[in-house]
């Protein structure tokens, strides 16, 4: 069963960029499609952009395309997120998913855009 850690959040001024990592355990790792989510206080979870197994294809929310791309190394095990000319509401804590016959959640890192 893969296990998930991300680290990458923090602090940053509008416009300013992030690079999100989730590290995997496991051994499959490349036949996971991956994806990362994200809950502002008040609201649902939402989809962020999903790759597919091995890298195949992309899908990102209408509100992050063009500014955020997800990528993966299925080497290392790990799924990126770089998220440029980010926006004070991008804010929210960003979870890594991994599915195969289940979904499988990390437990989050806090994104802050504010001046």
């Amino acid at each position: 069963q893969v296990q998930l850690v991300e680290s990458g959040g923090g602090l940053v001024q509008p416009g300013g960029s992030l690079r999100l990592s989730c590290a995997a355990t496991g051994s499959l790792f490349s036949i996971y499609a991956m994806s990362w989510y994200r809950q502002a206080p008040g609201k649902e979870r939402e989809l962020v952009a999903a790759i597919s197994s091995f890298g195949i294809n992309t899908n990102y929310a209408d509100s992050v395309k063009g500014r955020f791309t997800i990528s993966r190394d299925n080497a290392k095990n790990t799924v990126y997120l770089q998220m440029n000319s980010l926006k004070p509401e991008d804010t929210a804590v960003y979870y890594c998913n991994a599915k195969r016959t289940r979904e499988v959640w990390g437990q989050g890192t806090q994104v802050t855009v504010s001046s």
